[in-house]
Parts: structure tokens; sequence; C-alpha cells
């Protein structure tokens, strides 16, 4: 059943979409940010051999360098100044998530509104500086242990490399607030999505041309299509999909009236964790072949060994890869949602779940259905990541380029911006209304 917004929303008149110049404004603004990032992505950091930084690419496909090449919409393999994208500040606002649930001092920030939000977000800032800089250095270290890769290597490479890319992370993070407060929102979000949208067509042509070549059929290219099509239709249902748990309020006497009474939902969301855990299963797996890349041809055998077993489509990465998006998926779940605070603010308010005790047994029956649905959220990503896998042990090379994670991200940050702008159309059609009473009421009228 569909919310009250959902059906506001669904009623939105798009005649008036241009009469709303505020909201062109702001996907104006967007779309112009956006383009500059993709600008910067093809922007190089001196000093860099492009034949040989093509042949490093070629042997890390599988490590952590072509994760972040698909998620920075190939600018890690032209090693642009935009190369570590928005990685770090994400990886900064997991840590400072994970921290405010084991720091009382980060805990009590959090609580105390907008102020505590505002010394998180700086706190997060300063980590995304630090985390930037040590992968934007060990980048570097990469780079010059290549030969000939790197034209003239030593401190100045190093120190320009790191000053740039960690330049390069700041930017991108105040873009995509500037795309928050001044776009159509979701700023980060959006940056990520570009870079993947941008790797989309390249998975699609790849497809047709080992089709031409009779590496698979016409017949298996058309079923990847269809298969594609029904992935997105799966995940576009279940990142609807919600349990409503009834809330009610009793009613309170005040005076000669009566207020209260009301009923509202608590919104349980199928997949509560997003696409947090295969990114960071598909994280640690990559790391071997990461690894052994640095090693080159002197790696050790058992090195060796592991990164021939964690290739995708191995049967052993698979189960591998299953196991961490469950384990994540609960972990992270844990972390965002907390059933006795959501209980205890239930309390507070004077709302009850029907058929439980406001206090523990609220919380525990929440965390019951929050348990419940986490399993279910689990399966889902593990199917939704492992049809990619599926294939390629069927027929080798990655035909898409773009596994299950790619349109998890693909797929929410669409279904979120379209919300946005149907929350910016209400806007301006509720101003509208009020405008037009204004001008009917009669002037004698206060």
């Amino acid at each position: 059943m569909a919310s009250a917004a959902e059906q506001l929303a669904a009623n939105v008149n798009w005649s008036a979409f241009s009469k709303a110049e505020e909201l062109q404004k702001r996907i104006w603004f967007t779309l112009g940010a956006l383009i500059v990032y993709r600008l910067g992505t093809y922007i190089p950091l001196p000093g860099i051999n492009p034949d040989s930084l093509a042949r490093l690419m070629e042997q890390q496909t599988q490590g952590i360098l072509g994760m972040f090449n698909l998620l920075s919409g190939g600018a890690v393999e032209r090693m642009a100044i935009f190369a570590l994208n928005v990685m770090p500040y994400i990886s900064a606002s997991i840590i400072m998530q994970v921290m405010t649930t084991v720091s009382p001092k980060l805990e009590k920030l959090k609580k105390e509104g907008e102020a505590g939000r505002k010394t998180i977000n700086q706190y997060t800032r300063y980590l995304t500086v630090f985390l930037a800089a040590g992968q934007a250095y060990a980048i570097s270290a990469g780079l010059q242990s290549t030969p000939g890769l790197v034209m003239i290597p030593g401190l100045a490479f190093t120190l320009t490399t790191v000053v740039i890319l960690t330049g390069g992370v700041m930017f991108l993070m105040w873009l995509g607030e500037q795309i928050t407060s001044r776009g159509i929102g979701n700023g980060i979000s959006l940056i990520i999505f570009a870079g993947i949208v941008a790797q989309l067509f390249q998975g699609f042509a790849s497809t047709m041309t080992m089709a031409e070549k009779g590496s698979i059929s016409w017949a298996s290219a058309f079923g990847l299509y269809v298969l594609v099509a029904v992935v997105i239709t799966i995940i576009v249902y279940v990142e609807r999909a919600q349990r409503r748990l009834l809330v009610q309020y009793p009613k309170r006497q005040m005076g000669n009236r009566m207020f209260g009474g009301d009923s509202s939902h608590l919104p349980l969301k199928l997949n509560t964790s997003g696409v947090i855990p295969p990114i960071f299963a598909s994280s640690l797996l990559v790391l071997p072949a990461t690894v052994a890349g640095v090693y080159g041809t002197n790696a050790p055998d058992w090195l060796a060994e592991t990164v021939r077993l964690l290739t995708h489509g191995h049967p052993l990465y698979m189960a591998l890869y299953a196991f961490l998006i469950v384990f994540f998926a609960f972990f992270y779940t844990a972390i965002v949602f907390n059933p006795s605070e959501t209980a205890e603010n239930l309390k507070k308010y004077g709302g009850f779940i029907p058929g439980r005790r406001p206090g523990k047994q609220t919380a525990d029956y929440i965390d019951f259905v929050l348990t419940r649905l986490t399993v279910v959220g689990a399966v889902y990503l593990v199917g939704v990541c492992l049809i990619p896998e599926f294939i390629l042990a069927q027929y080798g090379g990655n035909l898409l380029l773009l596994g299950g994670t790619s349109f998890l991200i693909i797929v929410s940050v669409t279904m979120d911006t379209v919300a946005q702008i149907h929350s910016h159309l209400l806007a301006h059609q509720y101003e509208g209304l009020i405008k037009k009473a204004r001008f009917k009421s009669p002037r004698g009228n206060s």
C-alpha cells in the first residue's frame, strides 16, 4: 500500500514543471556540477606514462584498482585528479557512524541536534583528509614501484600526487555538498551514480562485441539484457518494500477538548543496510589480488594460490562473497538502527505498538521484526550480487562490467532523485495554492 507521500507524488501534475523555475535552476545546477566532475576524470596526474598505466590496469582489473575504476567512472585507468572519487569520504562517514555507537562522547554529540551534527560532520571531513592522503600516498608508492610508469620518480612526484588526489577528494566532497544544498539533493550519491553510469554503455558495448566475435551467441547476449531488466525490476520492488508497524497514540483531554487518539506507522525497510554490505565484502575479497599486484611476478606461492581461488566466478570466491554480504548486512543494520532507542522515543511521545508494553518489550519486538527482515534482505543482496558471478563462471570475462553493487547504486540513487524532484514539485504547487488563496481572500479579513 502506498504511503500518503507516494500518493501525493503520483498525483503531481507534471505540466507544473515548466512553471517551477526554482526546480529548473536546481536541475541545471546539478547537471553543471556533474559535468565538472566528469571533466575532472579526464585530467591526468602529471609525470605518468599512459602506455605503462594501461598495461598496469590490465593486470589489476581483479584488484582494488579495478573496483575503484568502476566507481570513479574510469578515472583510475586514466589516473585522473579525481581517481579517488568520494570513496575516502564514504569510508570516513561509515567509520564515524560506527564510532558514534561505541564512543560516549560522539553519542552525546549525536543527540545534541543540529550543533552536534555539525561537529560530527567536521570530524568526518578531518578524517576524510587523513584517509585520502593515506590512499594517495599508497597510490604514488605503487605507481613508482612499477618500472617505467612514472617518468621522474621521487619525493616531488609523491608530494604532487598526494596533494592533487587529496585536493580532488575534498573538491568532490564540497561539490557534493553544493549539489545537496543548491541542487536536487543526494550530492555524494549522484557523483558515484554518474561515475557508474559512465561505464554502463561500455559494459553493454562489450557484450555486443563478444557476440559479434562469436564468443557468445546472440541469444545469450539478448538473454543477458533481459536478465538485467529482471534484476533491476527486483531491486526496485525490494528497495520500496517496507514492513509498517502500527503505532497508536492515546487520547488526551485538555479542557473541554479531546486530543490525540491518532495512529501512524513505523516503517522498517526490507533492506535496511543498503549497498554497504556488497561494497565491504568486495573490498575485502580484492585485497589479496591488490597485494599480489604490488609484488608483481615475485609474489609468494601461497599468495598467488589465494588470488587464484579468489578470482571472480570461482566457487570459493562466491561462497565467501555470500558469507561476507550476510555478515555485513546484520552488522551495518545493527549500527544504523537501534531498536532500544526507537522504543524509548515512542515511549517519550506516548506512542505504543498494540499488544506490546512500552519500553523493553517494544524494543524486543522491533528487534525481532528487524532481524527477520534483515534475513530476507541479506538473501536478496546475495542473490543480486551473485548473479553476475554465475555469469562469469559460465562465460568467462566481465560481460557487463557492472556487478550487483552497481545496479543497486543506480536504482537506489535514481529512486531517491525522483523522490526529491517530486517533493520540489509538490512544494511549488503548495506555494501556488497559498498565493491564490491569499489573492482571493477579502481585503477586510485579517
